[in-house]
């Protein structure tokens, strides 16, 4: 099946004809989640606004879509070419909803705040497009939405998104689509049962891989354009659609071959501390470190610097990606206080200023000091400024370290902050500090750990050269998809 508005006669006009990749896309009809994602240029808008016509032919008034993206800027984008494939067959604009001459329906929305998605919790829809699904910080937002899609006529309603990687939304959109299955086409059955009605049903989730080659209308000088205008892992992210790889990273600097190591037994002279960065409906993180005294040599061969920070324990109170477990802060003090029974002498704690705060009654630092931990309150400044060292600055700096040894080091058990740093993006309107939208409550924990003990970094030459490395990925077949999904439709390519 594809959206390709076409007849045998020659006096018809080809409006739009989907590509091979988009006709998978469109395809995956009996599949209830798709993300449609990976390399910039390989058409996934014109593959959602295609999968809709199709869509709408077949439910014509019962059709109801809703078309997301994350901003007004970003939605106009759109916009503009939906009219450039909609309105030619007979579809008028109204407002913000496309009505088509069979009734269907198509309405546009951005939700710049994860609050928006409440105005349309009483609506239902039969198709959900999510454009850009990596703008959008966590995964509730969207969850939000998936409860809207539901039909009184029967119609078969399911949740599209595309993507690119990286964005504030990088991480969990690999968990949930990319992660199971990392070249994509197989498909996922996840069972969920109605809390009320305790009916358990199955959903089908797919991610359909999207690569620069996939669009036949790019020229090479788009791709060309590309290789200029990145570094090379930038540049594989953008041509290969490699989630492996993070677009516009806050640190590039970080290696997990470098910066991860195996636990080993801490020496117990080495000085230890803590750091911590509250939060309630947002995750805290609880984080404990030790110095090294001088070069130590691990079982592997690799020799950690004299000074370097070592982070062997991590508490992470999050019930999923970015949200909060809401734990009282006496009994976060008392499961400090229990993770700590074996260790030697904590020598001082650092935790987030805005826990010291008092409003009418004691502060989150004193409700935790009721178990005996204490804090002072860590040095927040953020990004440099003139006379003050900036925290993310020392966490770079750390992740460079000197001579290739980094002065920084994750114990590979501690995997929300392994999982959460290197997925750091820039805020846009600050570049030189992170998107807030993002995870960062890890991150925020180490950077008051890195500005309790500043370090200074020897300068070193930066290379000059720079060689673009573009690989490949082996690729399963669409038909070993269609083949695990025997309901699948195989149509004509043709509305």
């Amino acid at each position: 099946m594809g959206t390709q508005a076409q007849s045998s006669s020659p006096s018809v006009e080809v409006v739009w004809e989907p590509s091979a990749r988009q006709a998978a896309f469109i395809e995956a009809e009996p599949i209830f989640e798709v993300l449609f994602g990976g390399a910039r240029g390989g058409g996934k808008t014109d593959g959602v606004l295609g999968e809709w016509l199709s869509h709408a032919d077949k439910y014509g008034q019962n059709a109801i879509g809703l078309m997301v993206r994350r901003t007004y800027k970003q939605l106009t984008e759109t916009m503009e070419r939906s009219r450039a494939i909609y309105t030619p067959l007979g579809a008028k604009l109204v407002d913000d909803t496309w009505r088509f001459p069979n009734g269907a329906r198509l309405r546009f929305a951005y939700l710049e705040r994860d609050a928006d998605a409440e105005n349309y919790q009483g609506a239902s829809f039969t198709r959900i497009y999510v454009e850009e699904i990596t703008n959008f910080p966590s995964e509730k937002l969207i969850l939000k939405l998936m409860a809207t899609l539901r039909s009184g006529a029967g119609v078969p309603c399911g949740f599209r998104a595309t993507g690119n990687p990286g964005g504030v939304g990088h991480h969990w959109v690999k968990a949930r689509y990319i992660n199971p299955a990392p070249l994509g086409w197989k498909v996922g059955r996840y069972p969920f049962t109605n809390p009320k009605t305790g009916k358990t049903v199955i959903r089908d989730r797919v991610f359909i891989p999207s690569k620069v080659e996939d669009n036949p209308h790019l020229g090479d000088d788009y791709v060309a354009n590309l290789q200029m205008q990145g570094s090379p892992a930038l540049v594989k992210a953008w041509l290969e659609g490699d989630w492996s790889v993070i677009e516009g990273a806050f640190f590039p600097e970080w290696s997990n071959e470098k910066h991860v190591i195996s636990p080993f037994v801490i020496p117990s002279h080495w000085l230890r501390f803590r750091s911590g960065d509250w939060g309630s409906a947002s995750p805290f993180s609880i984080d404990w470190w030790a110095v090294v005294s001088d070069d130590h040599t691990l079982p592997s061969g690799q020799i950690l610097p004299r000074g370097a920070l070592i982070c062997y324990r991590s508490w992470y109170g999050a019930s999923s990606p970015n949200v909060g477990l809401k734990m009282p802060a006496e009994d976060v003090g008392a499961g400090i206080k229990l993770r700590e029974r074996d260790d030697p002498t904590i020598t001082y704690g650092v935790l987030d200023p805005a826990a010291f705060a008092s409003d009418g009654g004691p502060s989150i630092a004193e409700r935790m000091a009721r178990s005996g931990i204490r804090f002072r309150p860590a040095d927040n400044k953020r990004v440099a400024a003139r006379g003050a060292m900036g925290g993310w600055d020392q966490v770079r700096s750390r992740l460079l370290g000197n001579e290739g040894r980094p002065m920084i080091y994750f114990f590979s058990t501690c995997v929300d902050q392994i999982r959460t740093l290197p997925a750091l993006q820039h805020d846009p309107d600050k570049p030189e500090d992170v998107d807030t939208d993002s995870e960062d409550h890890g991150p925020d924990s180490t950077r008051y750990a890195c500005m309790s003990r500043p370090f200074v970094r020897q300068a070193e030459p930066k290379p000059t050269d720079k060689i673009l490395g573009i690989g490949t990925h082996n690729q399963v077949t669409w038909d070993e998809l269609i083949e695990n999904q025997p309901t699948a439709s195989r149509g004509s390519g043709r509305i």
